[in-house]
């Protein structure tokens, strides 16, 4: 027996028959013998809906009444997922945020969790309920309603699931795993029976959106280990594993330790629409790196990927960056005009680019992964502007039109195909 958080996305709750549809899945586990709780999304479209109610009210709107009106979509899907439920047979009930309590700090809109007392969870558990908890929000120390931002509902999903020590979280979405790419430009990407939280960590930051930053940063934090699997799947067909065995379905994202075959590379991510800056002849004095990006972080321009060539005389230097296409008018603004702040000769940019990145906890002990990649996207013409790398990663800009070739090519290059059937 094991205790189990299932967490279902909006889309997987977007209708009444697609609760019924999930609420099968917690059946399915009930059934089994294992104890359940449940972390809901609002309905696809309703926290939108809500939203532009709100700005519809008054475009300058309290922050507190705005998380007080948005956070009503969860608490509808909460009470309709506890009666289906219990229609099913299973005892059940909904818990808001502030009746567990799920304790946030006041940062209404963009709240952090602090605090889940796990005593009243604890004992419907272990007394056979399933609680159906309210994503996506809790209770500010003035005892106001808050919200936690993006991403909120699989973050409830960790901290529940930490603080009511489970085995593991269980996010249902409407994708079956992690793959090692995103199939629709590689056929052959693999569902991964397991990633590491660095991996997944890195291939989130980088573009793949199958979860949320903060929940894996949660999660890695408090060794909550994460299955993805889709809520779309039939709950009564057999339980297999990404590798055709007996097994649970989805993808395990869990410590590097539980996974014992370490690949070299286990991903290929993509993100498209960056664009590139680059600052010539910057006076190479201390204080103008922080100078150049507190002006764009001012802005509140998140900067990607950045490279610093110092010239032979060392008196200048030059320095590129990469921020989102969408920004890069906002961002060229900003340095021209804090011209004389920075000190730059001039200032240089071009839309249009896309970042591939190879992942994989394997390159911490095998060399040449960065030069292996640069080759195989020489044999394919690809030329490279700019290069980045950590630990487990390695990652470059390259022209957009050439992206999902690159993409490609390295997903074969690493040996990440899917062999045919």
């Amino acid at each position: 027996m094991a205790r189990i958080v299932v967490k279902f996305g909006g889309t997987s709750v977007a209708t009444v028959e697609r609760i019924r549809q999930a609420a099968r899945h917690v059946k399915r586990e009930v059934d089994a013998g294992h104890e359940v709780a449940v972390v809901v999304s609002a309905m696809a479209g309703k926290t939108n809906e809500l939203v532009g109610w709100v700005n519809e009210a008054s475009p300058l709107h309290d922050a507190r009444e705005y998380d007080a009106v948005v956070a009503s979509g969860e608490q509808v899907t909460a009470g309709l997922m506890a009666i289906v439920l219990s229609e099913m047979g299973v005892q059940s009930r909904s818990f808001a945020g502030w009746q567990v309590p799920i304790r946030t700090d006041d940062s209404h809109g963009a709240a952090r969790i602090t605090d889940i007392d796990p005593t009243e969870l604890d004992a419907r558990m272990k007394a056979g309920w399933v609680p159906v908890i309210t994503g996506f929000q809790g209770i500010s120390p003035h005892n106001r309603i808050t919200t936690l931002g993006r991403g909120g509902s699989d973050t409830s999903a960790v901290a529940v699931a930490a603080a009511v020590k489970a085995d593991r979280c269980d996010i249902y979405t409407d994708v079956d795993g992690v793959y090692t790419t995103d199939p629709r430009i590689v056929p052959k990407a693999q569902r991964m029976t397991k990633i590491s939280f660095e991996e997944m960590l890195e291939m989130a930051s980088l573009g793949a959106k199958v979860l949320m930053i903060r929940a894996v940063e949660l999660a890695m934090a408090q060794k909550v280990r994460l299955l993805v699997r889709s809520s779309f799947e039939d709950p009564d067909a057999p339980q297999v594993a990404p590798d055709g065995t007996p097994g649970v379905p989805g993808t395990l994202v869990c410590d590097e330790d539980e996974i014992m075959e370490k690949q070299i590379v286990s991903g290929v991510t993509l993100a498209k629409a960056e664009a590139k800056i680059t600052l010539r002849e910057v006076k190479d004095n201390p204080g103008v790196a922080a100078a150049i990006f507190g002006t764009l972080a001012d802005q509140g321009i998140v900067v990607d990927m950045i490279v610093q060539n110092i010239a032979d005389d060392g008196a200048t230097t030059d320095i590129t960056f990469t921020v989102p296409d969408s920004e890069y008018d906002k961002a060229m603004r900003a340095l021209k005009g804090a011209g004389e702040k920075i000190e730059y000769g001039r200032i240089t940019g071009a839309k249009g680019g896309a970042k591939v990145s190879v992942v994989g906890v394997g390159m911490r002990s095998h060399a040449g992964v960065a030069s292996s990649m640069f080759k195989a996207l020489a044999d394919k013409g690809i030329n490279i502007q700019l290069i980045t790398t950590s630990e487990i990663k390695t990652s470059v800009l390259i022209d957009e039109q050439y992206a999902e070739l690159a993409v490609r090519a390295l997903h074969t290059y690493y040996g990440l195909d899917k062999k045919d059937e």
